[in-house]
């Protein structure tokens, strides 16, 4: 009985972390094209105000993983969940876009440490024939997230100004953070008399912000060079964590693990597809459709709709059914959705925008709860902590990715400019080329999910 009460309140406080994270991220870029008005930020300085969260994340998730391992897990989420508030309210007053972007860079450092520790959490907690189900119902939370987001994003938005997007989801991490002190008892760690990799991480750091910078300054001669140096330390990186006892990072997993590695990359392309089609979409329908806000929010919703709806019974069916089968069709569909709204123009229907993010959220739902359970369940129990990294980090260096193209895509087409009704027609190319070039990207995709091979060896 205790175990179970364990079990509950551990998936409980989890699905509730992974519920906040996202409904904050979709929210704010609901409310982006309101906020660069507000703070009369340019295109390019307008992107920054995802990237910097995202980039802040991905370069701090394998430390704060690590740290967890170190010091305790539970500890390490709920300095998260402290740390998100602080910077949540800091946003709330933030008087330049530089001011925000500081300030973003401090949430993804707060979600860092949730990401890099609430799988390895639930993996610690529930035995392995359980996991499918309890990975879906997280995930299936983090996608109710997302659509609640855009909802109530453009709802506060519209109704009390850009500052209260930073602060309406503070009172759900509080919540998180009382019954996380006065009900998760106990504390999950890796192996004892562990050291911390300072090295590795400087290498990995350095490596993440010059790849991203590098394709922000797109297409000036010195990102070639920065982008050049990026693969370098990343290969560096790889080659030295082999040689250590207590890497930052588990990266041997790579070279021994099939099902591993091409579940991994597999995540990273699914993400960096599809991570931008919120931002795409907000600025689609907000500039060249001329949706109030709180319309393009209830539109945004029918995406992430679908995956909260069908993601437990994914993960359901990947406790049964080969993963691979159902990540790769789930994959295959998303890719045609891109490809639809690669299309979208001033005067496509509503209802096909609508049909499409459907499509693509239903195509994700089988993508993801099953490819979770694939990283997870491909290895041992003392590699459950490397695996819950690698998730999150496949998925934060995947959103980073379909950020840097959509910047990419704006820093070629409309550059250091105000969005104003004069460029809507280069705004709208942009968009359009962003879900051409994520597609492709997606239908590659589906060549690696299925390469992955069978989980259960059938």
């Amino acid at each position: 009985m205790a175990e179970q009460t364990l079990q509950r309140t551990a998936l409980m406080v989890v699905c509730m972390g992974a519920f906040m994270t996202p409904l904050m991220l979709s929210a704010v870029n609901v409310a982006i094209p309101t906020i660069a008005q507000g703070l009369q930020a340019d295109a390019i300085t307008t992107s920054w105000i995802p990237m910097a969260y995202l980039l802040s994340s991905a370069v701090f998730l394998l430390p704060f993983g690590r740290l967890g391992d170190m010091y305790g897990r539970k500890r390490m989420f709920l300095s998260g969940m402290t740390t998100v508030t602080i910077a949540s309210i800091l946003a709330s007053t933030a008087q330049s876009p530089l001011e925000l972007i500081l300030y973003r860079i401090m949430q993804g450092m707060g979600v860092a440490m949730l990401s890099g520790t609430g799988i390895a959490i639930l993996s610690s907690v529930f035995p392995p024939e359980k996991r499918g189900r309890v990975l879906g119902l997280s995930v299936s939370s983090i996608y109710l997230g997302l659509t609640c987001g855009p909802f109530l994003g453009g709802w506060v938005t519209q109704q009390f100004g850009w500052r209260s997007v930073f602060i309406f989801h503070v009172p759900v991490v509080i919540l998180v953070i009382i019954i996380a002190l006065v009900n998760l008892k106990g504390e999950w760690r890796g192996p004892a008399r562990q050291s911390f990799d300072f090295t590795g991480t400087i290498i990995y750091s350095a490596s993440i912000i010059a790849l991203i910078y590098g394709f922000s300054i797109l297409p000036a001669p010195s990102s070639i060079v920065l982008i050049i140096l990026s693969g370098l330390g990343l290969a560096v990186f790889f080659r030295y964590e082999r040689k250590l006892e207590h890497p930052l990072f588990n990266v041997n997993l790579f070279f021994s693990n099939q099902v591993f590695t091409w579940s991994c990359i597999a995540s990273l392309i699914m993400y960096s597809s599809t991570f931008s089609i919120t931002f795409l979409m907000s600025l689609y329908l907000q500039n060249i459709k001329g949706f109030t806000p709180q319309v393009a929010g209830l539109i945004m919703i029918s995406q992430p709709l679908m995956m909260t709806l069908f993601s437990p019974s994914a993960g359901r069916l990947s406790d049964r059914h080969e993963p691979r089968l159902l990540a790769s069709a789930g994959m295959g569909l998303t890719a045609i959705g891109l490809a639809a709204l690669a299309t979208a123009g001033q005067h496509t229907p509503t209802a096909f925008i609508v049909m499409t993010l459907i499509a693509v959220g239903l195509g994700f739902s089988l993508f993801s709860s099953p490819n979770v359970n694939a990283i997870v369940s491909s290895v041992d129990r003392q590699h459950l902590g490397a695996a819950s990294a690698s998730v999150a980090t496949m998925r934060v260096l995947g959103q980073m990715f379909s950020m840097g193209i959509v910047t990419l895509s704006f820093a070629l087409t409309l550059g250091p400019v105000q969005i104003s009704p004069e460029q809507y027609g280069k705004l709208l190319t942009s968009v359009n080329t962003s879900f051409i070039v994520t597609s492709l990207l997606c239908f590659a995709g589906v060549y690696f999910s299925f390469k992955r091979g069978n989980l259960r060896g059938s």
